[in-house]
């Protein structure tokens, strides 16, 4: 069964990231499920230091060295499952029947796709926590699981609460119909306030396809306000989300080639460092 993938690290966002996931699962009544991985970190043992034997350096300090790398792990490890055991009681006391967690060592991202064929959608904060802590921070795997992830991600900010509204950024391209498909076939998204809103851009027949996306939404049964506005891409669709007070946006992910974006910069990338509201990104 499909379910809502819930990325947790007991950084600040945890409670923002929980909140997320139980909404998800309660609105697509799907099985929540929590996950903690623990990331092999930079070590100053015996591996990193070996050179320094001939140098006359203490073999009993390198032991003592590894010995504590043992005991962060181990620490490291305890405290993820009892931030498990944490959110799950919470989730369950709020009402969601199915909840599950588990905790694994090795990377977030390849966690994630190797549970692709069960997920329905992975909820993931932002940012993680920072390097001197326990937990490995899962910030900096954002574009990376963004570039591999099939499933729709939900990326949340400090806080969350219900949206009630969104807004889909549209520009015509495959990326964006791919994202509007998803958003009339879901339903996450439904019985919520939606702004379909484009920029004037250079794709071929623009005006036509948004009044068709329009349409479809409506068709669906969605409460849908349009605007089509002209301007950079990023800085129009600040506005106009603070301008209507949107409470959620939804991007399709990467509509360019990977050669024009290392020139022209990512879209999805720039509107996650700078709204402050969840953002759904849909491949």
């Amino acid at each position: 069964m499909e379910k809502i993938i819930t990325c947790i690290d007991g950084s600040v966002m945890t409670s923002a990231i929980v909140d997320a996931g139980k909404w998800a699962a309660n609105k697509l009544a799907k099985p929540l499920c929590f996950i903690h991985t623990i990331e092999k970190t930079h070590q100053h043992g015996a591996d990193d230091y070996t050179g320094a034997i001939g140098l006359g350096a203490r073999s009993s300090l390198l032991e003592e060295m590894t010995k504590l790398d043992e005991q962060k792990g181990k620490l490291a490890l305890q405290l993820g499952s009892e931030l498990l055991e944490s959110v799950a009681s919470e989730a369950r006391n709020a009402g969601i029947e199915k909840v599950e967690s588990f905790q694994r060592h090795g990377d977030i991202v390849e966690t994630l796709i190797e549970l692709e064929s069960q997920t329905r959608l992975i909820v993931i904060g932002r940012k993680g926590v920072g390097h001197d802590n326990e937990f490995k921070a899962i910030g900096s795997h954002l574009e990376t699981l963004l570039r591999k992830a099939s499933q729709p991600v939900l990326i949340v900010p400090e806080e969350f609460s219900a949206p009630t509204s969104f807004m889909i950024a549209y520009d015509g391209r495959e990326s964006a119909e791919r994202a509007l498909q998803k958003v009339l076939d879901g339903g996450l998204l439904h019985g919520i306030d939606c702004h379909l809103v484009a920029i004037k851009n250079n794709e071929a027949d623009l005006e036509t396809k948004f009044d068709n996306a329009a349409a479809q939404l409506v068709e669906r049964g969605l409460n849908v306000t349009t605007a089509f506005l002209e301007g950079n891409i990023n800085e129009e669709l600040v506005k106009y989300q603070i301008a209507n007070n949107i409470d959620l946006m939804v991007m399709g992910a990467f509509g360019h080639s990977r050669l024009r974006q290392l020139f022209v910069g990512s879209n999805t990338l720039k509107m996650l460092e700078t709204v402050d509201i969840p953002l759904v990104v849909l491949r």
